[in-house]
Order: structure tokens, then sequence, then C-alpha cells
């Protein structure tokens, strides 16, 4: 059973859960704050949603329109069209900014600055668009010097939610030698296994050193 606290108020469970796990109208009443006398912000919020047709309506509306709502106002409704417009920016700039990655040089000029140097091998996973444009770039595992331990679904848990189309493996060697051991070549093939079944691809797996680089993509050829 839910706590008391959790269970009613939208904020608590956005911040013990997370944005990707409320509702349309639990975010929206996040935004609202508040509701009005004898409707919560949740009421209010999902009055919002059927009144404009759904959140993507919504997201259009112009701020004449949505004041129209009860307990919405002018001044709420200014709110609620600033943020999605913010939204919309966000994208647009991520989709004229965001780097395409159109060979392994480009993945280890990018993890290069973070890879490098570091007492401890460091596993790196790049969550890409359709494009091979970046979305993502999380850390997954941290590990011992001579070894780190990843498992699958640690590597697809943010794919997934990312909506990633493919991905690219990192990870350092802090000795310097950037060839592959036989428990990164295994790794790598339980990785491509496993991106083949969720439908999301493995397209490289790049070994990084003080000293360099190796792509498992050129040195298995045809296997990889």
């Amino acid at each position: 059973m839910l706590p008391e606290v959790l269970a009613e108020r939208p904020r608590e469970r956005l911040l013990s859960w997370g944005a990707d796990r409320i509702s349309d109208g639990d975010l929206l009443a996040v935004l609202l704050g508040t509701g009005v006398r004898g409707r919560s912000a949740p009421m209010v919020a999902l009055d919002l949603l059927r009144a404009t047709g759904g959140l993507l309506p919504l997201s259009r509306a112009a701020p004449r329109e949505l004041a129209q709502v009860v307990g919405i106002g002018e001044a709420r409704a200014a709110r609620i069209h600033a943020a999605f417009h913010l939204g919309r920016r966000a994208l647009e700039q991520h989709t004229a900014r965001e780097p395409v990655l159109r060979h392994a040089e480009d993945a280890y000029q990018r993890l290069r600055p973070r890879l490098t140097g570091l007492a401890q091998e460091v596993c790196i996973v790049l969550a890409l668009d359709a494009r091979n444009a970046v979305i993502s770039e999380l850390e997954i595992a941290r590990g011992r010097v001579n070894g780190v331990e990843v498992h699958p679904r640690e590597v697809f848990r943010p794919l997934i939610q990312a909506a990633a189309s493919g991905a690219v493996i990192a990870h350092n060697h802090p000795s310097g030698n950037a060839e592959p051991s036989n428990a990164d070549l295994e790794l790598t093939h339980r990785l491509r296994a496993a991106g083949h079944m969720m439908g999301i691809p493995i397209l490289d797996h790049i070994i990084i050193s003080d000293y360099g680089y190796r792509s498992l993509a050129d040195y298995l050829g045809s296997d990889f």
C-alpha cells in the first residue's frame, strides 16, 4: 500500500519515482502547484486535459484558450504555455546540436576527456537516435583497475527509457593497453545478442586508454 503522502501528492510521486513514471495528469498538477476551492490540483489538471482533448492538443493551445478552463486563469495558462515552449526549444536545440557518430573516432573524441586518466575501469553507454545522434551519455558501471562488471540490464534500461535506436558502449583500460581482453570480447557478444533481441543494436564497443583506443567493431570485423 502506498504511503498516504505519495498517494495524494503528485510532486512527492515525481520526486520519489521520477517524471517518467507518473501520469500526464500528475505532471500537469505539479506544474499547476495548487488547486482551487473544491478542486485539487490533480482534479484541475484532469479537467484541463479533458477540455483540450489530451496532451498534444494541450501543448498547441493558446494561453487565452487555456485560461477559460475553470481553475486555470491567465497566470497558470501562461505558465503552461511557457513550459511547452521550453520543451520545444530544448528539442530543437537537441536536434540541431547533438553530434552524430559516424565513426569510432567520433565516440573516442567525445569520451576521451571523461575516460582517460582514471584509476579504475568505467563503462559508459551512448544512446543514439535513428540518425546516430547522441541522445544521452550515461555511466553504467564503475569497477577496479583491471575490470568492471557490466550486466546487460544496466545497459539496456536507460536505452529503453531514452527510446534509443542504437547504442555505443565504451570503457577505459587504466593500464594504457587498449587491446581487448577475453572478458571484453565475451561482454561484447553478450550485449550484441541482447541488443538484437530487444531491437536496440550495439553498434560498437570502444576501449579507451591514455594512449589511444580500440574499436571492437573494427577488431572483430564480420564477426561483430
